[in-house]
């Protein structure tokens, strides 16, 4: 398919801006010389907006040069959210029945715009001394009970498991027990049968902002039935940046 210069110019340039500002990581493949792209979406709760709105616009610019069913899942090897981000992701990997990615990078906004006010009240992590208190001084309980966002969590992701993503995708998030970082990836979810959780689960674990939102508990089984717990909050407690 032929594309003129001036839209392949324009496409290219935004391409690197925005991969600039997202945070993409390029690392070494395992293969000697094969080099693997990463695309990382921070947390932020409503500023997700801010990733969406730059998302739609650069698949838009490569639509016009690759066809309109193109999706960002067709460019990167690896994408990494947490938080919101984590839900973002989840939404340009997860497939359809065609097995193509369920939503458009431009539907992102969309979504924010109508659920943000219900499901992701705006929090302030900028410090460490704040996520230590968002952490451990929420005496009174969350300030919303989650109701509405595993409603359309379910929703949105049905029975899609990590291992189905379309890329391969990796999603902090924090086990509130255990007090430790729990990563989840598509890789993982392969690998290891306990770890190969609903997607939806995951993204209600890693967007569960502590003093906002209760705590996320599910639980698996692994390849001998066993039972592996989970109580999961904001991947921001522990990575913000998902690739950091």
């Amino acid at each position: 398919m032929h594309h003129n210069k001036g839209n392949f110019f324009i496409a290219i340039t935004f391409l690197a801006v925005v991969l600039q500002f997202l945070q993409p990581q390029m690392a070494s493949g395992l293969t000697k010389g094969k080099m693997v792209t990463v695309l990382s979406i921070d947390g932020g709760g409503i500023r997700g907006i801010i990733p969406g709105t730059l998302l739609g616009f650069l698949e838009s610019k490569l639509q016009e040069l690759d066809g309109a069913n193109v999706r960002l899942a067709d460019y990167f090897d690896v994408i990494a959210g947490t938080s919101t981000g984590g839900l973002v992701t989840a939404m340009l990997t997860a497939p359809n029945k065609d097995n193509r990615p369920m939503y458009a990078a431009k539907d992102i906004n969309n979504f924010y715009l109508e659920n943000c006010p219900k499901i992701f009240p705006q929090s302030s992590r900028n410090n460490f001394i704040t996520k230590v208190t968002s952490l451990f001084g929420a005496v009174t309980g969350p300030e919303y009970d989650g109701k509405y966002l595993r409603s359309l969590t379910r929703e949105l992701l049905g029975n899609i498991t990590i291992n189905q993503t379309l890329t391969d995708v990796i999603i902090p998030t924090f086990d509130i027990k255990r007090l430790q970082p729990v990563i989840f990836s598509t890789d993982d979810g392969k690998e290891n049968v306990s770890k190969n959780a609903l997607l939806s689960d995951i993204c209600l674990g890693t967007s569960a902002a502590p003093t906002f939102l209760p705590a996320h508990y599910f639980e698996t089984k692994d390849g001998n039935g066993k039972t592996r717990s989970f109580d999961l909050i904001d991947g921001g407690v522990a990575a913000n940046n998902p690739v950091s």
